[in-house]
């Protein structure tokens, strides 16, 4: 693999992927509300930023210490398999949590959507896929921004202009295409495509 494929290869992959994924996410339906509630997109845009990298800066680092703690063959194992699993939760849709949308006032739009988006991505499918592609890349630094920058691909827009994008989104055509670049990327792992990379 070249310099500029190792580069490009995980930014590309974890760019698409989380654009993919976002797309009618909690968070995006998250970006929707704040839109909606304190019509002030720069603030916001700001905040659901600030938020992802921070998010997915712990993803990539919790991802990258994957990689020194298992043998590669269980890591290859627990990928190939962690992809698929992502696959099927790609295709289930997402609600948002009603605490997740409440926060107090004082915090402004900026502290508000910091906070909010932060507590909503815990533990979100593209929170895990960031770990997860961390783990198989052996660069976590390009892909935690490929996974910031699917992130604002998928919510400037929705910042912006939310209610008429929101009906005009195939959303299961759109999950439907994450879900198999997920089950590839699985399945690619798990016959060993990864052993490039020392795995």
């Amino acid at each position: 693999m070249s310099f500029l494929e190792s580069l490009t290869g995980p930014l590309a992959i974890s760019t698409g992927v989380v654009a993919l994924a976002e797309i009618g996410d909690k968070t995006q339906l998250l970006a929707f509300l704040l839109a909606a509630r304190f019509k002030k997109p720069l603030p916001i845009v700001a905040g659901i930023f600030v938020a992802t990298v921070l998010n997915h800066a712990l993803a990539g680092a919790l991802g990258a210490w994957i990689t020194t703690a298992l043998s590669p063959e269980v890591l290859r194992w627990g990928l190939g398999l962690s992809f698929i699993a992502m696959a099927v939760w790609t295709l289930i849709p997402d609600e948002i949590e009603d605490d997740e949308a409440q926060v107090a006032q004082r915090f402004g739009v900026f502290g508000a959507t910091l906070v909010t988006f932060f507590i909503a991505e815990m533990g979100d499918k593209t929170q895990i896929a960031t770990v997860a592609m961390a783990a198989r890349y052996a660069d976590a630094t390009w892909v935690v921004v490929g996974s910031t920058l699917g992130m604002l691909i998928a919510n400037v827009p929705a910042v912006y202009a939310g209610d008429k994008l929101a009906g005009r989104i195939p959303m299961r055509l759109v999950h439907g295409i994450a879900a198999g670049i997920f089950a590839l990327l699985g399945a690619a792992t798990l016959m060993g495509a990864g052993q490039s990379l020392g795995f």
